[in-house]
């Protein structure tokens, strides 16, 4: 009875990091649309939102590394739970670099791309929520995980398009007049396309696990 009990406290500790995930998503969405929407001042406090839920995440996944070792927990799925805690922490240091690079370099995006940047925006914060989703299911109805796991596909691949259809328009604009913008453009571009392919790389380790889990 220990055991379970020690269990179910660990479980609750990896559910709440998926929160600081799923909240720093959020933190991400909101922010880069302040951005776009012509409220950049409001950045620095979506910085230090992410900065905090970042020293959160990195604290509990310490906590739950060591109750896996110290009191010999789930050791079956010792391993798969402490790949997709460091891979999913990687995401959320995507997410500050993203918000950082903005308010360091301030670029100017262009009103006739800004609806492009908003779309990519959500694509990639959904497939970052969905990729929370698909971890939560693994430890409470594994028969589900894939169908989140497809859905964080779809957006990123949703992701990848409007990456490459703002860069098409950058390049093609007259309006963008110097190489150096249509540059920073596009490097804006993959940075927040960057974190839908951080999800991704957490979802393909979910599914090897899921696989693993089944055998």
């Amino acid at each position: 009875m220990q055991i379970i009990g020690k269990t179910k406290e660990l479980i609750g500790e990896i559910d709440g990091f998926w929160d600081t995930i799923a909240k720093a998503s959020m933190v991400f969405r909101v922010g880069i649309k302040d951005y776009l929407q012509d409220r950049p001042e409001k950045i620095v406090s979506r910085i230090i939102e992410i900065n905090e839920l970042e020293n959160l995440a990195d604290r509990l996944r310490k906590q739950i590394k060591v109750k896996l070792y110290a009191q010999m927990l789930i050791p079956e799925s010792r391993g798969d739970v402490l790949g997709l805690l460091e891979s999913s922490d990687n995401v959320i240091d995507s997410a500050k670099k993203v918000l950082n690079s903005f308010d360091i370099e301030k670029p100017l995006i262009p009103d006739f791309l800004t609806e492009d940047f908003v779309k990519l925006v959500d694509a990639s914060a959904d497939a970052v929520e969905e990729m929370v989703k698909a971890a939560r299911a693994f430890f409470k109805e594994i028969s589900v995980v894939n169908d989140y796991i497809n859905k964080v596909s779809f957006f990123e691949h949703e992701a990848d398009k409007l990456e490459d259809t703002i860069k098409r328009k950058a390049f093609d604009s007259i309006e963008i007049e110097s190489l150096s913008w249509k540059v920073q453009v596009r490097y804006f571009a993959e940075r927040v396309a960057l974190l839908s392919d951080g999800a991704e790389d957490v979802c393909e380790r979910l599914a090897i696990s899921v696989i693993k889990r089944s055998l």
